[in-house]
């Protein structure tokens, strides 16, 4: 088993102190389990070697000597959220700590990387021995796309190598022919490896469908899929994601392409807040000043500015299409959800306006306004990446891996209380808020202005 690390960090007075132990408690906390949707009260924890050891009633759970004590009064232990759709964008050292710092302090304790390299394989490990500090790593390898295959073959033998390095999935984005995406699909479902990713207008969703994707993200050619049978199956200029389609959609049909994907046993990553602040009225000033815009540098925004106000003024765009887009893409979260089909946490960072860690909650606030339930939103990062990854995690209870957040508040009473973050433990170590907040200083970004 790795080296765990707890930093003992709290006293039942609250004292704090900075020593190294195998066992933290966690002590009269409300546990939040996310199997069912229920609140268990005044329960201690106990954590050793990074796993769960016992769950139960403050009165009746002794705290072992020597162990570091979490106070846990009037604050509530979840399970650590994951972000499906994010982005490792460099391997440099410094990169690397700004990602980590900002996913783990906003209690992401597991990312999957949508467009991996060669040194992601070695970061995955690293974070997982605890050599770098970081989340969780699930990787894809480079993305199979229309300009780096040539053909079915190519795209079968790019599969195989990409299985053989030991990437964990592979990666689809646009361009791909019907035949390569086919071989693609066929080559990764013989070689028990999953793809996932966008969905090639070559093929369409329902050819995906059929073929088992793992999951579709960014609800990927839904909208050309609820297209009416009359159409001649372009509908013109879509836009970004298709969104400009929304008026001629046979809405009436959302239903049964929900079904279609449950059945298929095909997983979804919306990554509805990417879409949604791209497209949706609020003022580009409004999303330039958001708070967690400080860890990122001005020229970064400016170019986030930039891409919203070419969209916006781009000669096919329309608003009031845009905002119907946004609530078919709403409509069809719901029906997925309400039809069983899986859904899964993601919101695309570090993107547009998505500042890592971040947009993880602001995309739980999509989920929420799309009709989940703040418990239903949770899930998606949580119990929901468990089942579909096959992994320990994404629950509280005996046995299972010690990626938790402690919130000063309930956050199945209301989503917002998700951010509320008084700490995080990650594979058994336990980061304060002030640990968490002193690691984020360091990041943030001094343009010189």
């Amino acid at each position: 088993m790795n080296k765990r690390y707890c930093l003992l960090v709290a006293t039942l007075c609250l004292a704090v102190a900075s020593v190294q132990a195998d066992t933290t408690v966690f002590v009269n906390v409300n546990v939040v389990p996310m199997s069912s949707e229920i609140v268990l009260p005044q329960q201690t924890v106990v954590v050793v070697d990074g796993l769960i050891a016992t769950v139960g009633a403050v009165d009746r759970v002794p705290v072992p000597k020597g162990a570091a004590i979490v106070d846990g009064t009037d604050r509530f232990l979840m399970p650590g959220l994951a972000e499906m759709h994010a982005h490792v964008t460099s391997t440099e050292p410094e990169q690397v700590g700004r990602l980590a710092t900002l996913f783990v302090a906003n209690g992401i304790t597991t990312i999957r990387g949508m467009l991996g390299r060669d040194s992601h394989l070695t970061l995955r490990d690293q974070f997982a021995n605890g050599e770098v500090f970081g989340p969780r790593l699930i990787t894809s390898g480079p993305s199979l796309n229309g300009r780096t295959v040539s053909g079915a073959a190519d795209a079968a033998r790019q599969v195989r190598e990409q299985k053989a390095a030991g990437y964990d999935f592979i990666k689809v984005h646009p361009g791909l022919s019907r035949d390569e995406f086919q071989a693609l699909a066929s080559t990764a479902n013989e070689i028990d490896t999953p793809y996932a990713g966008h969905v090639p207008v070559a093929a369409g969703v329902g050819i995906a469908l059929q073929n088992k994707i793992a999951t579709i993200d960014h609800l990927d050619g839904y909208f050309a899929a609820l297209l009416p049978s009359s159409s001649d199956g372009s509908g013109g200029f879509g836009g970004f994601f298709d969104v400009m389609l929304a008026g001629e959609l046979d809405i009436d049909r959302i239903a049964e392409i929900a079904r279609a994907t449950r059945d298929a046993g095909v997983w979804n990553a919306p990554t509805q807040v990417l879409i949604e602040q791209m497209v949706d009225a609020t003022p580009v000033s409004e999303l330039a000043a958001r708070p967690e815009n400080r860890y990122v540098s001005k020229a970064t925004v400016d170019e986030w500015v930039s891409s919203k106000n070419d969209l916006l003024n781009g000669r096919h765009f329309d608003p009031e299409t845009a905002a119907l887009a946004i609530d078919i893409r709403r409509r069809l979260i719901l029906e997925l959800h309400n039809a069983g089909a899986g859904i899964l946490l993601g919101s695309d960072a570090p993107q547009s306006f998505n500042v890592p860690g971040f947009s993880a909650h602001r995309e739980l606030d999509a989920l929420v306004g799309a009709g989940l339930t703040p418990f239903a939103a949770l899930q998606t990062g949580t119990v929901a990446v468990a089942t579909f990854l096959g992994t320990n995690g994404g629950s509280v209870a005996v046995g299972k891996d010690a990626d938790l957040i402690l919130l000063d508040a309930n956050p199945l009473l209301d989503i917002r209380n998700s951010r509320r973050i008084h700490g995080v433990m990650l594979r058994g170590q336990w980061l304060s808020e002030t640990e968490l907040a002193r690691r984020l200083e360091r990041f943030v970004v001094d343009d010189g202005s």
